[in-house]
């Protein structure tokens, strides 16, 4: 089953950021552990085993709930909102 927030995503998003969590790159850090991209707008933050824990820190400021895994491998999909993969 997927939560109905999926179907309210747009079509295409591209990351806002090629290099890395875009809110550690800005403060200087680079001590992410693994990268999740915003399905709603493409802002790229780091998960919460990253010491700032930024894509949860993006879903708490915007409400965009889906984000996705940015890492190799890697197909998931998460809603903050509903606290399930989809």
């Amino acid at each position: 089953m997927t939560c109905a927030h999926v179907e309210k995503l747009p079509d295409e998003v591209t990351p806002d950021s090629a290099e890395g969590c875009r809110d550690c790159l800005d403060s200087g850090h680079h001590d992410w552990v693994h990268l999740r991209m915003c399905l709603t707008c493409g802002h790229v933050g780091c998960c919460d085993s990253s010491p700032a824990r930024h894509a949860t820190a993006h879903y708490s400021v915007t409400g965009h709930p889906v984000m996705r895994s940015l890492e190799p491998g890697e197909d998931w999909r998460w809603c903050f909102a509903d606290l399930e993969s989809v």
